[in-house]
């Protein structure tokens, strides 16, 4: 008699979406190694290795990550704890123990992989908002700052009037916050 879970069909496009993404996925399991490599074998993973106890996992992290390699892990329990503690990115699963989300930088809050690209493309994109934010404010500092101190007044008498420079600067916070906005509409 044999028992196996069934892979769930959204967890086959997950790893098929991250690997389109260019990520290099690897599976630890503390399944022996017939079921891990029929896994493997099932989702399109090329990397993985059995028989992993939860300090291994952990150590496996430490070794990508002195390859030079950003390592993410994604866990849901408490043997995958120690290897969230230790990755650059740490994932935890919403279905999963209260320690892999306490350790985790990020929990999904279903046990959906799918959920996993998508914030990976939206934490991308925040983080190109937060330099297009940053980008602007300096472009407005950099000529803000002068003008609003006199810098043209030797040349032409010009002097910025404060009210102007008030509402110059409130535009420049609505901008901000409406760039920032457009992650709402984001898949």
């Amino acid at each position: 008699i044999a028992i196996a879970d069934r892979i769930k069909e959204t967890s086959v496009r997950a790893i098929k979406e991250m690997q389109a993404m260019g990520i290099e996925l690897y599976m630890l399991t503390g399944d022996n190694e017939a079921t891990a490599r029929a896994i493997a074998a099932e989702t399109g993973l090329q990397h993985y290795k059995a028989e992993v106890l939860p300090e291994h996992k952990a150590d496996f992290v430490k070794e990508l990550q002195q390859r030079g390699q950003v390592v993410a892990m994604v866990g849901d329990g408490i043997n995958d704890s120690t290897a969230l503690a230790t990755a650059d990115v740490s994932i935890a699963m919403g279905k999963g123990s209260d320690i892999a989300m306490d350790v985790a930088k990020m929990t999904i809050i279903s046990s959906d992989l799918t959920k996993i690209p998508q914030a990976i493309r939206l934490s991308k994109q925040t983080v190109a908002t937060i330099k297009q934010n940053l980008f602007w404010a300096f472009i407005y500092n950099l000529i803000g700052i002068p003008l609003a101190a006199g810098i043209l007044y030797p040349f032409n008498g010009f002097i910025l009037n404060p009210m102007i420079a008030g509402a110059a600067m409130a535009l420049s916070s609505v901008s901000v916050v409406s760039n920032s906005l457009r992650l709402r509409w984001k898949k």
